[in-house]
């Protein structure tokens, strides 16, 4: 398999979308490795397998509408494997494969099938003190986007996820590329204060456009630098209940085709005002456990 991502919007050709089948019981509060699935499981609202499978069907039909190929993990009992952006990611023609949480390991076993495709050289697994996930990383043309938290209490974030090791790795993988990287605000305890990571607060669409949530950036010059960069005109920005339901986490089919969760009504009409076509779908319990269209995708192949 030749792998080709230069950024986040071109035509879709290739794509692992995650799986609900088999998702396993409602994990215990402690268990939780973000603060919404938390509150989900407090509140006795946690997404039920079913709904779950239900709506990344709905997703799989739309890829297929476009002929977009679409390769599924292998199902492991009682385990969640939703979030297949979390586990690798392509930047050019390179695969590489995230240091994860350690629970969550045998999420990349299950998609190995799949990387076992592409040529050795360009599987690449970065130093163990490199920390990253995919939703973290944004190729973006001559760019790559990163969000990261550098804070020294790092450690007591479950919700910080990629470290300052990964993006110098990063760098130094693709020297051709102007790394950015985003200072992510974190919170074990509020998704409504917690980027979990960079598409939970940001993401580009189109050809220079993008959806934006400005408290979920640390430092608000990194919020203003892209502001700037894409333009206000062409920004979307969201409020917090919107970050807090996922708006920033849509996911691009081509430079003009989005996919978006059904209930986004004020993102949705601009998106369509812009010139979008918006193929909806009900994705409101996936997103209970703190993630959405992007997470749950890692495209492999894009023209």
């Amino acid at each position: 398999m030749k792998l080709n991502i230069q950024n986040e919007t071109s035509r879709l050709r290739a794509v692992i979308l995650g799986t609900a089948e088999s998702n396993g019981p409602t994990p215990k509060v402690e268990d939780c490795y973000d603060p919404k699935s938390r509150q989900h499981v407090l509140a006795g609202t946690y997404p039920l397998e079913a709904d779950m499978i239900e709506e990344m069907e709905a997703v799989s039909k739309v890829l297929e509408k476009y002929e977009v190929t679409v390769y599924r993990p292998k199902v492991i009992e009682n385990y969640n494997q939703i979030f297949a952006r979390d586990i690798s990611f392509v930047i050019e023609d390179k695969l590489i494969i995230a240091n994860i949480l350690p629970d969550r390991e045998r999420e990349i076993d299950a998609i190995e099938y799949v990387w076992r495709q592409v040529d050795k050289s360009n599987r690449i697994i970065l130093p163990e003190e490199c920390h990253v996930e995919g939703g973290d990383v944004m190729p973006w043309n001559d760019y790559i986007f990163i969000g990261t938290y550098t804070g020294e209490d790092y450690s007591s974030y479950i919700t910080a996820r990629t470290n300052k090791a990964a993006v110098e790795a990063i760098q130094n993988l693709f020297p051709h590329k102007k790394v950015k990287s985003f200072e992510l605000r974190k919170s074990n305890t509020d998704p409504r204060e917690n980027a979990l990571h960079l598409d939970c607060c940001f993401q580009p669409i189109g050809k220079n456009k993008a959806i934006i949530h400005k408290n979920g950036f640390l430092v608000e010059s990194e919020y203003q630098w892209l502001l700037d960069y894409f333009g206000k005109e062409n920004v979307f920005e969201i409020t917090k209940d919107e970050m807090y339901d996922m708006n920033s986490n849509i996911f691009s089919i081509s430079e003009d085709v989005v996919i978006s969760e059904k209930n986004f009504t004020r993102l949705n009409t601009w998106l369509r005002n812009n010139g979008f076509t918006v193929e909806e779908v009900p994705y409101a319990e996936i997103a209970k456990q703190e993630g959405l269209l992007r997470c749950s995708t890692m495209p492999l192949i894009r023209d």
